[in-house]
């Protein structure tokens, strides 16, 4: 790397580490403070930082590997999630601001009572606080592995320290600023993030050997460039870069897995970092506009500039391995970026690995400290020791995060064990909200059920991701029904103290709601639909632009825009 690539590098931490001592004191006077910036995060912040969060280290390396093994199409295995995140948007973003709690985990004692809310509410803090945030942070470290290997020609095992390194840097800024300069931080990461992403587009596309986007369509396969798989009956790719499914696959990826898998920012019913930003937003209303602008952001923006570079890469290099695919995004940035340029680079990678690992360490202590260390360890210490607490569990976080960076090798399958340990767990999650007989052992099981039909599924079965999700999620299903209705309903004074706290609406709570307080949930699903056509047709217009199919990507231009307007317009209507 050139002295001009290093000064950037060390201007951008600088900045960022100016931010978070900036934010230390304002950070230390409370939870709500360091957990939620006091609640007054105004909308495209609280939007920005749930993109920044979801755009980390991993996730151009991960595009690269499905595009260069599947093609565009192999991005269904996350567009599929829009269905859930704009379920979130109208249903829940206005809920989970107006229950006023501290973290997601919290509402499980809000909405259940007795020794089963109280076990599943410190459950909840472990797996997801510890196991799920841990994985997640695993895979990220593995990616920026990936980074610094290439770019540096760090060897093997001997990138471990400088992972550590990383993970200390961010550890301590987070725990010294919270979420107010973790979200100011994001603000800037993000920018910078693109910024790079894009420059590296055009660089790529600029290559003679590539000779942009039209010579890049005349050098690989036509399949490659399909926005949706091929459906045969077997399975198996009719070419090379096709993305091929079964039907049932296929089905699972869009018919199942949006609603029925829990995923880190693409939750069914919303939740971790995602439930936290819309916790910290100013009011309801900002709350769902965050939401919104990070499901369009979230899909239809950052994703074009790592496929195009991901494409470029399928040319430059042809002869990486089906599983090293991944390696030809950070061989792009070293081979082909000019002094400044790869310093550039290798801020943006900093910079997503940085806001995304932020979060997670500030999310999971949140969940050690308020739900499981002030909830059953000490309930009644002052502000400032809960604080310095949740400093600590930030660093314990950092450690067991680094230490996963040993055990995780594609990334790709450490997405879909993922989804697969959630499946089924969606429909709890989006129920409790709209129906009073869901209860505590209800979820206890929709949690527990996946990890014991896991195994059956892969080993007994032989079923394979995206297939395994029609048996992990009937069995789940199913048994969490009857678990439910063998056990007693929460109590009538919880559910009713809970519908007044929330009002969520609907049929399902007819029999706690005056006449005057049924509200139809018939508006949110028109919203909803609406929503979901605003995205796929934002994401296709873009797509097709980019591939220099200029009527195609107008017309889904004009279709985005119009149901935009219309939108724009009944949200305007419901929050005068």
């Amino acid at each position: 790397m050139h002295t001009y690539d290093i000064i950037i590098i060390v201007i951008y931490f600088v900045l960022s580490l100016g931010i978070a001592l900036f934010f230390s004191r304002r950070a230390g006077l409370s939870q709500e403070e360091f957990f939620l910036s006091g609640r007054k995060l105004p909308w495209w912040i609280a939007g920005t930082t749930m993109v920044a969060t979801t755009f980390a280290a991993d996730t151009p390396l991960a595009i690269a590997e499905f595009v260069g093994k599947n093609g565009i199409a192999g991005n269904w295995i996350w567009w599929n999630m829009v269905g859930g995140t704009v379920l979130t948007v109208f249903f829940f973003a206005r809920l989970w601001r107006r229950a006023g709690i501290l973290t997601d985990v919290e509402f499980i004692e809000v909405r259940y009572s007795g020794k089963p809310a109280a076990f599943l509410r410190g459950f909840r803090a472990v797996y997801l606080g510890i196991f799920m945030n841990v994985i997640i942070m695993g895979w990220v470290n593995v990616a920026l592995a990936t980074v610094l290997e290439i770019v540096f020609d760090i060897p093997g095992k001997q990138v471990l320290p400088y992972i550590f390194g990383a993970m200390v840097m961010v550890g301590l800024y987070s725990a010294v600023s919270g979420l107010w300069g973790i979200a100011f931080t994001d603000m800037l990461q993000f920018f910078i993030a693109m910024a790079g992403c894009i420059v590296l587009a055009i660089v790529v596309l600029d290559l003679p050997e590539v000779g942009g986007m039209a010579g890049i369509i005349e050098k690989l396969p036509k399949e490659t460039f399909n926005f949706f798989p091929v459906i045969n009956s077997t399975g198996k790719g009719v070419a090379v870069g096709a993305f091929s499914l079964t039907a049932s696959a296929f089905l699972a990826h869009v018919l199942v897995q949006w609603w029925a898998s829990w995923y880190p920012g693409s939750e069914p019913g919303g939740g971790g970092y995602v439930a936290q930003r819309m916790m910290s937003a100013k009011d309801e209303r900002h709350s769902q506009l965050a939401t919104l602008w990070y499901s369009i952001a979230f899909f239809a923006v950052r994703p074009w500039p790592w496929i195009i570079v991901a494409l470029a890469a399928l040319v430059l290099y042809p002869d990486l391995a089906m599983d090293n695919k991944k390696a030809g995004y950070v061989m792009a940035m070293k081979d082909h970026l000019p002094p400044g340029l790869l310093g550039l680079l290798v801020a943006a990678f900093l910079a997503a690995y940085m806001s995304t690992i932020s979060t997670h360490l500030n999310w999971g202590s949140s969940y050690l400290i308020n739900d499981l260390y002030k909830r059953f360890i000490k309930k009644d210490a002052t502000e400032k020791h809960y604080v310095l607490v949740s400093r600590l569990a930030t660093l314990l976080m950092m450690v067991l995060a680094s230490l996963m960076v040993l055990f995780i090798n594609e990334i790709s399958k450490a997405w879909e064990f993922l989804i697969e340990c959630g499946a089924g767990l969606g429909l709890v999650l989006i129920l409790r909200w709209y129906w009073w007989r869901v209860n505590a052992w209800a979820e206890i099981a929709a949690m527990i059920i996946p990890l014991l039909a896991l195994p059956v599924s892969r080993y007994v079965l032989e079923l394979q991701f995206p297939d395994s999700l029609f048996f992990i999620v009937a069995v789940t299903t199913v048994g969490w029904f009857i678990v439910m209705f063998i056990s007693s309903p929460e109590k009538k004074e919880v559910l009713q103290a809970f519908y007044e706290r929330v009002y969520p609406g609907g049929p399902g709570w007819k029999s706690f709601a005056g006449s005057e307080d049924r509200e139809s949930l018939l508006p949110l699903l028109v919203n909803w639909i609406l929503g979901v056509i605003l995205v796929y047709s934002s994401l296709f217009a873009v797509g097709k632009i980019i591939l220099l199919d200029y009527a195609a990507g107008f017309a889904l231009s004009a279709v985005a825009a119009g149901i935009f307007i219309l939108l724009g317009y009944r949200l305007k209507k419901e929050h005068s």
